[in-house]
């Protein structure tokens, strides 16, 4: 079953982040890929997040530690290379979930939008990983500070783990990175969003997403 609070936060989350690429992306075409990337995520969150209640109130009337978004799709956009890293991880996840519930209206819609996500961040970590030296240090460097979180993905959906190795394992190869080699770190560190422990980055994405909303409760256009 899919918990909408805990997809739909992270599916608002990072739709957040990503509009954060808006006028500032490497290029136009990229630019209107990442808004529209975003586009698909904030349709998501409403869906999922209207099911578990009042989709207003849970976007813009709760405090950081009321969420229950993964940590990973929180962590900043960081260059071009770590906002590729991040989606490819977390969409990787995202399209294994949704594929596991097709008798669910929101999954079955979106495992098609999922696809093209997942594309997107192949094709960009591939070329990134053999391209330029500094691309692939960049993109090797994401790689090593992104992974540690993706453990907290499994941690209810233990299921998904082996498909979602088949499919980043895949992407890793044909880009020519190697899977990282993290050792393991304090949990308090990496994984806790499910609980409301989150990382200090946030508050400050809450902040702005939420601003005018708090600044004029209860107003209607």
């Amino acid at each position: 079953m899919i918990d909408p609070l805990e997809i739909g936060d992270d599916c608002l989350v990072l739709a957040q982040r990503l509009a954060g690429w808006i006028t500032r992306a490497p290029t136009l075409e990229e630019d209107v890929a990442l808004a529209n990337l975003s586009l698909d995520l904030l349709g998501q969150a409403r869906a999922l997040l209207s099911r578990a209640g009042d989709e207003d109130r849970l976007a813009y009337l709760r405090d950081p530690a009321e969420f229950r978004n993964c940590l990973l799709v929180e962590q900043p956009n960081g260059d071009f290379a770590a906002t590729v890293v991040r989606h490819l991880l977390y969409t990787g996840f995202l399209y294994e979930l949704y594929a596991a519930h097709p008798e669910d209206e929101v999954a079955a819609k979106g495992v098609k939008e999922l696809a093209y996500h997942r594309d997107y961040a192949r094709i960009w970590a591939v070329r990134l990983g053999r391209g330029t030296e500094e691309s692939r240090r960049r993109t090797t460097a994401a790689l090593g500070a992104l992974w540690p979180y993706t453990g907290e993905l499994f941690e209810t959906e233990p299921d998904l783990r082996e498909p979602w190795d088949t499919f980043v394992g895949g992407v890793l190869r044909e880009a020519e990175l190697a899977v990282p080699r993290v050792p393991p770190a304090p949990a308090t560190r990496w994984t806790g969003g499910r609980r409301g422990r989150h990382s200090e980055h946030l508050a400050p994405l809450l902040a702005e997403l939420q601003e005018l909303h708090r600044a004029h409760e209860g107003a209607r256009w």
